[in-house]
């Protein structure tokens, strides 16, 4: 399960206003195909000169994902990663380092860093000793700590840890730490514009991806935690409950709080907005299954850029 970064958000308020009616679809809003020539796209973030990077996991497990970089001025989709560790969710940090949530089936089981030049640099693969089930999604807090997730949804890797769970790293303490016992199955993660709260998809399907495994799906909710002194989390709000559907992958957050959540429900996919409180405010159909969203930069702040299915597309709120 990655997003607008925080010091762009200061830019986006100055420029546009924030009331909830502006941070919605508009009226017949549609997706514009970029690229879509993957695998299985996810993690999209944008960097701070408008580069949008994306990721494409490839399925299998003897073939090493990318990372791809498309440029909005010229519209052509480029390698950046050749072999990303099977990088899903990104996030830049407020210094502009891209940070990745490698996952298993082949990858490198870690949050970590991709170099300018395109190589995965570990930061953190363990915790208490054990190592991680499979890194999904990210957001860098304004104070610079990592929450990731850490769930397990494919890969024949050894599972060590009896418990999936989000963390919280500090890029200057190295200091790895469980902030939830209270979510099965952890997926996307992001912060409210004011760093007061983290939003958490918990998307339980049941499966691990392991061959005749019987899955039994568990709960499926987007969920609010308030962040409290020194990072640690207060009592969990259930913001959607989507019952048996698939729920919520990634997401990001519109200048205003407003959530946009890549939902992958079979009777009703697509990019869904909800207000804070969890009220739904907009919907818009994706042409396959979403699984993460991220708003552009500067002038283009208002563009939302989705990975959906094999592609990358984007829409404007204009």
């Amino acid at each position: 399960m990655s997003r607008p970064q925080y010091f762009l958000f200061v830019t986006v308020v100055c420029l546009c206003s924030a009331s909830a009616e502006d941070w919605v679809f508009p009226e017949g809003a549609k997706l514009q195909e970029l690229w879509n020539d993957g695998d299985f796209t996810e993690g999209v973030a944008v960097r701070k000169d408008g580069m949008v990077f994306f990721s494409d996991i490839l399925r299998d497990p003897e073939k090493p994902g990318q990372i791809l970089q498309f440029d909005p001025k010229t519209g052509k989709t480029t390698v950046f990663a050749k072999d990303s560790g099977k990088s899903n969710g990104l996030f830049f940090t407020l210094d502009g380092r891209l940070l990745a949530c490698c996952g298993a089936n082949g990858g490198a089981l870690g949050l970590c860093e991709i170099t300018k030049q395109g190589t995965v640099k570990p930061l953190v693969e363990r915790y208490q000793g054990k190592r991680l089930n499979s890194p999904n999604d990210l957001v860098v807090h304004p104070s610079g700590g990592v929450y990731f997730s850490d769930p397990r949804y494919i890969g024949p890797e050894p599972i060590e840890l009896n418990h999936q769970s989000v963390y919280r790293y500090d890029l200057t303490t190295k200091e790895i730490r469980r902030v939830t016992t209270d979510i099965e199955k952890p997926n996307g993660v992001h912060t409210s514009p004011d760093g007061k709260t983290l939003y958490v998809a918990e998307t339980n399907n049941g499966s691990q991806g392991r061959p005749g495994e019987v899955a039994k799906q568990g709960r499926m909710t987007l969920n609010a935690f308030p962040l409290l002194s020194g990072g640690s989390l207060g009592p969990k709000k259930v913001l959607v409950d989507f019952g048996d559907q698939l729920g919520t992958d990634g997401m990001t957050i519109a200048p205003n709080g407003n959530i946009f959540a890549a939902v992958r429900s079979e009777k009703r996919f697509g990019i869904i907005v909800y207000s804070p409180a969890g009220k739904e405010l907009s919907y818009l159909k994706t042409p396959a299954l979403p699984t993460n969203c991220c708003f552009g930069v500067g002038a283009a702040g208002r563009v939302l850029y989705v990975t959906a299915g094999t592609g990358l597309y984007r829409v404007s709120l204009d």
